[in-house]
């Protein structure tokens, strides 16, 4: 898989591959793939360019500085599908990652591994022009457009790299569920605050149209502080507008929130507390109460 997904009940979609699933025919062990850069199509690359100046002009200072930054950094406005050798020469250069391709959903240890050691899974696919607004697996234009500006930032790479390890602890302890919340509501749904204004850092915000706008402005879903054991209760949904978003105080915290707590120890603690429903929140928790 290219992020881990967890739902409020079992989903009619399969959002990540099953633990002990092998990868498929003309995969490597890792799930990797050869990109085969020149064998994309017109429309693929039509369908990158139309969504890239779309996304871009939306998100002009509705985003924290250090996406768009990222996007000038990699140089990822130049027209077509991202040829990920070049891609990798100014992201290694940068940061040490690199992106490799994969055919499709990954399990959690592989992507956590993948994350631990400075690489970031890409779906090798375009979405068509059919399917511009909604994809339910996330393709080449989410996991490149959406997560790799920041990778080119050193305090989201090495924040990467401490979820990754994360992952894979989280895997032995039977806690995988709590660590793909800290990532969904973070990595892929996460609004921080700059310049005295909410703004959005989630690659899954950032790569979709109408959640844009939803994210910042609906009046509909919660906003609330980010509290680390809040965020591992909170159950979400992958296939719809998110009820709830966690605002932390500055982007740059982000690598605290790992380093700064005792992952084990909180999730003993949370153990004999319920999950929360994403469509509840207290007045207090309210980001700005």
């Amino acid at each position: 898989m290219s992020h881990p997904r967890t739902l409020l009940e079992p989903s009619r979609h399969q959002h990540r591959a099953p633990a002990g699933a092998e990868p498929p025919e003309g995969a490597a062990s890792d799930w990797t793939v050869p990109q085969h850069w020149e064998e994309l199509t017109d429309e693929d690359h039509w369908v990158w360019n139309t969504l890239f100046a779309r996304q871009k002009t939306l998100l002009h200072d509705k985003v924290v500085r250090a996406l768009e930054d990222g996007l000038d950094i990699l140089n990822l406005s130049h027209p077509g599908v991202p040829n990920f050798e070049e891609l990798n020469e100014k992201l290694g250069a940068r940061t040490g990652w690199t992106i490799v391709a994969v055919p499709s959903v990954i399990p959690d240890d592989v992507f956590f591994e993948h994350l631990a050691s400075r690489r970031f899974p890409a779906g090798n696919f375009m979405r068509t022009a059919k399917q511009m607004d909604y994809l339910g697996e996330p393709d080449v234009f989410h996991d490149v457009f959406g997560h790799v500006p920041l990778l080119a930032q050193p305090a989201v790479a090495d924040f990467m790299v401490e979820l990754g390890k994360l992952g894979l602890k989280a895997v032995e302890l039977g806690e995988i569920e709590r660590v793909a919340r800290l990532y969904w509501y973070t990595i892929e749904c996460g609004l921080a605050r700059e310049d005295g204004r909410t703004k959005i850092y989630g690659a899954g915000i950032v790569s979709s149209f109408g959640e844009t706008h939803y994210s910042l402005d609906s009046p509909r879903p919660h906003r609330l502080k980010f509290d680390l054991k809040r965020v591992l209760r909170t159950r979400y949904r992958p296939d719809e507008f998110q009820k709830t978003y966690f605002v932390i105080d500055r982007f740059e915290d982000v690598l605290d929130i790992v380093r700064k707590n005792d992952f084990e120890a909180v999730c003993a603690e949370l153990e004999s507390q319920s999950d929360i429903d994403p469509k509840v929140a207290r007045p207090d928790e309210v980001f700005g109460a």
